[in-house]
């Protein structure tokens, strides 16, 4: 299934996007797309059972916004340098654990959202990634298997950075990564039954039209399954939880000088096999 929400920012309710491309109204079956929905089998099941029924009525999209496709997101934990091209094109060696960070939840907006560059920044960088969602929650997990077994489905992220932030002004990574509106996200969550293997899907971004990153996920340093595992050893995932496994090369850091790092008024477009595509006008904060 893809799953969505769709209204203004707030004020979104939930949806699902049929075979046809047929925008479906779920509100008359549940109150929105979030852990609460993702870990119970019986509404998941009535959703499916309406959409094969066609008993969803259908929603006029035009001008219907996109909002991200999870609510109420309780953590984002993000996953540094888990491309072995990308870690090659920026230099640093392959890390023997993965690399983690966290952006707050504040942080998501929709996929065709405006994105802010902030305030005083030269280097805002781009980067798409899988979203990982949590269906189950995930404590102490043993294998990459059972970490698969707790994934709800998947949806595009862009995690956006601003790299002098993040590098050049002490601490950790935090300051480069959680910036207001840095992480577009959707516009569906496609359940895991749909997506099947996570580890070969193609990964795709342009800037104003050029294209800039081509990877795939096979790429991936650790695997999903691996990333769900090793993050349930250090703090408990729950239902709604959201997991950005790294980015592919490609991003604007790992290019010669001078670095083509965003500006307002950028275009940035985004995509991942049968995950959809966002696109983003770049403003200024």
């Amino acid at each position: 299934m893809k799953l969505l929400r769709v209204g203004a920012a707030g004020a979104e309710r939930p949806a699902l996007l049929d075979a046809e491309g047929v925008l479906r109204d779920l509100s008359g079956l549940v109150p929105d797309i979030d852990g609460a929905l993702l870990c119970d089998d019986a509404a998941l099941g009535r959703i499916r059972d309406a959409a094969d029924a066609g008993e969803l009525p259908a929603l006029e999209a035009d001008g219907l916004r996109i909002g991200p496709p999870v609510g109420r997101i309780g953590k984002i934990v993000c996953i540094g340098l888990n491309y072995h091209d990308h870690a090659r094109e920026t230099g640093a060696e392959p890390p023997s654990e993965p690399v983690i960070f966290f952006k707050a939840a504040d942080t998501v907006v929709g996929p065709y959202d405006t994105v802010l560059v902030p305030r005083g920044s030269e280097k805002t960088d781009w980067e798409v990634e899988l979203a990982v969602v949590i269906g189950r929650t995930a404590r102490y997990l043993e294998s990459a298997e059972d970490g698969l077994a707790h994934v709800a489905g998947y949806a595009v992220a862009h995690d956006v950075s601003e790299r002098e932030f993040q590098i050049e002004r002490g601490g950790t990574w935090d300051k480069g990564k959680n910036c207001e509106t840095f992480n577009p996200l959707g516009p569906w969550l496609v359940t895991a039954d749909e997506v099947g293997d996570p580890q070969k899907l193609g990964l795709r971004l342009w800037v104003n039209g050029e294209l800039k990153q081509d990877g795939t996920t096979a790429e991936q340093i650790f695997s999903v399954g691996e990333v769900v595992r090793y993050v349930s050893r250090f703090m408990v995932l729950y239902p709604g939880d959201v997991i950005n496994t790294g980015t592919p090369a490609g991003v604007a850091m790992g290019r010669p000088e001078p670095k083509p790092y965003l500006r307002g008024g950028d275009v940035v477009e985004l995509e991942i096999d049968g995950l959809g595509r966002q696109r983003q006008v770049f403003g200024q904060a």
